[in-house]
């Protein structure tokens, strides 16, 4: 599926009637998830994320912007952000499936319809600008509502789209094409705009205008063709302003991330609080405003355990708080992961899983009457829980008293047990779905010849690939028998006992899997493929046995020791 997101700002952050009525012709289209709804007092504006197929989010954000241009006057704003129009900036996204250049395209389609349509100055910026200048929103915004009349009476400020002729109640607006942006706020102990716009210009990087004399006050110096010299920051990537936030009684240094390949969000915080201090302030916390990918997340947090000297081999969640407390994202409002993470949105109320039950309901389940979940998922559950033994023992080892040299490589071995963990994970549902559709497969029709062929050939394809889910699970349990074995051997000795265990549940999961397998193969009329699999299972098998004893003989060393 072809996904992207679209993140409108409406200036409109105090009547959530209005607003309200924006986003419901956005929920009105079919195929378009409204992810998120982010109304600012101060800024009187509002953030709104969706995302759907191309088609779709387009039409909603016409009718967003269509809404927009009826409900809010213009005239009438104040807010302390930089504004020009009803509807602001409306970018969009490439999520899934869409390159930036089929984004363009839809931005250019959708500005041109703007324009015409509703008779809005449109100008497109980043990726989508015709005019390399425009790719700067700031310089699409330059002078802003106050400041648009004059604009569209010169040559440079005609539209792309629409006609240069000034609404006051609507403004213009400004469609683009761009990468995922996030908005991020750090929190300052301080009231003053001025020193939260210095620790701005020290890290955005644009950076500051270089004045002779006085730093403040001094006159701006000049190039030989009279254009300011300006003295980068120290983010590339960064844009950022300070400003004071009433609603809060405190500064902010206001920023967008326009690049987290380049500045991480963890980055931009670590330096805003470098630079905060060295100017006599203190950062005490961040706000996010809008939505960020779950990666961004979780690369902050393992940055903040990596300074701790701590394993990062630990569930996402931890992680997560992690990077919530370190950066004080509760500060103003609360931060719920479910509510402020891309990915976490978007999977809304998924299908129950096998794995979201509790012990005594996947048991329950178990034993019922229905034969799935079976052997292979609960196979694939005893190596998660083998390895999962390993992990453990790997992060005691990595907090043990006396060993912090060797933190980062029992750190590494965490991670490497956390992946197994939850790939098999994945697998006890996947197994117990390999099956339904064998199941499917001999429901199908088979009246005609056409019919019987083609339910064959389903219920082969589909018993082929309950046998190579089983061999899955069988192949990473033996793998997991090897870092379970390095913990037994390199490990605290006092979790010697729990490699042991671990060992028994990865080498369970093997043989149990393996059953799965050559009870799944003996049905298939492939026969290449079965003696091909039964082979490399024989030897996965007594591997595994292998790597069992040896790893036994160790923990009965150790704990006889």
């Amino acid at each position: 599926m072809k996904l992207i997101e679209c993140v409108p700002n409406f200036s409109e952050g105090r009547n959530m009637t209005i607003i309200k009525q924006i986003t419901d012709v956005i929920e009105d289209v079919d195929g378009v998830r409204l992810l998120d709804v982010d109304p600012g007092k101060a800024t009187n504006r509002t953030v709104v994320t969706f995302v759907g197929e191309p088609e779709a989010v387009c039409e909603a954000a016409f009718r967003a912007v269509k809404k927009a241009s009826e409900l809010i006057d213009m005239s009438r704003h104040h807010g302390e952000h930089p504004r020009f129009g009803a509807t602001d900036v409306l970018p969009l996204i490439p999520i899934a499936g869409v390159t930036m250049d089929e984004t363009v395209a839809c931005a250019r389609q959708l500005g041109q319809r703007i324009g015409q349509t509703l008779q809005i100055p449109v100008y497109t910026y980043e990726h989508a600008a015709f005019d390399e200048r425009r790719r700067n929103l700031a310089y699409c915004r330059a002078g802003e509502y106050e400041g648009l009349k004059d604009k569209l009476a010169t040559p440079e400020g005609k539209p792309d789209f629409g006609p240069a002729v000034f609404h006051p109640r609507t403004g213009a607006i400004a469609v683009g094409a761009r990468h995922f942006l996030i908005a991020y706020n750090v929190n300052l102990n301080t009231t003053s705009t001025r020193r939260a716009n210095a620790v701005a210009f020290d890290v955005r990087e644009k950076g500051r205008p270089i004045r002779e004399g006085n730093p403040y006050t001094g006159r701006k110096k000049t190039d030989t063709a009279g254009r300011e010299i300006w003295q980068p920051g120290l983010l590339k990537a960064v844009k950022g302003i300070g400003w004071y936030i009433e609603e809060y009684g405190i500064a902010q240094v206001s920023m967008n991330l326009t690049d987290l390949a380049v500045t991480p969000l963890h980055i931009a915080f670590e330096t805003v609080c470098e630079r905060a201090q060295a100017r006599g302030l203190r950062v005490t916390g961040s706000e996010l405003v809008g939505l960020l990918p779950l990666q961004a997340m979780l690369d902050a947090g393992r940055y903040f355990l990596t300074k701790q000297r701590r394993s990062t081999g630990i569930p996402d969640e931890e992680i997560i708080k992690i990077a919530i407390r370190t950066m004080g994202l509760n500060e103003l409002s609360p931060f719920d992961p479910k509510k402020k993470i891309i990915e976490y949105v978007m999977a809304g109320d998924p299908s129950p899983k096998l794995t979201d039950k509790t012990l005594t309901g996947f048991a329950n389940e178990t034993a019922g009457e229905s034969p799935a979940p079976g052997g292979g998922s609960v196979a694939a559950y005893i190596g998660a829980l083998g390895v999962a033994l390993g992990g453990m023992v790997a992060n005691l080892s990595a907090h043990k008293p006396g060993w912090d040299e060797h933190w980062k490589t029992f750190s590494d071995v965490a991670e490497k047990a956390k992946d197994y963990m939850n790939r098999l994970l994945s697998l006890v549902d996947e197994d117990t779905r390999a099956f339904r559709r064998i199941i499917d497969a001999f429901a199908l029709p088979k009246n005609t010849a056409a019919e019987k062929n083609a339910r064959k050939q389903a219920i082969q394809t589909a018993t082929r690939y309950a046998t190579e889910v089983p061999f899955q699970v069988m192949s990473l349990c033996c793998d997991c028998l090897q870092i379970i074995k390095t913990m037994a051997e390199t490990g605290n000795p006092n979790s010697a006992s729990d490699a042991g265990v671990g060992a028994l549940a990865a080498r369970a999961g093997v043989r149990g899997a393996w059953l799965n397998v050559k009870i799944n193969a003996r049905a298939l009329e492939d026969r290449t493929f079965t003696e091909k699999i039964i082979h490399e299972g024989e030897t996965i098998i007594a591997q595994a046995e292998q790597l069992e004893q040896e790893i036994l003989t160790t923990v009965e060393q150790t704990i006889n020791h």
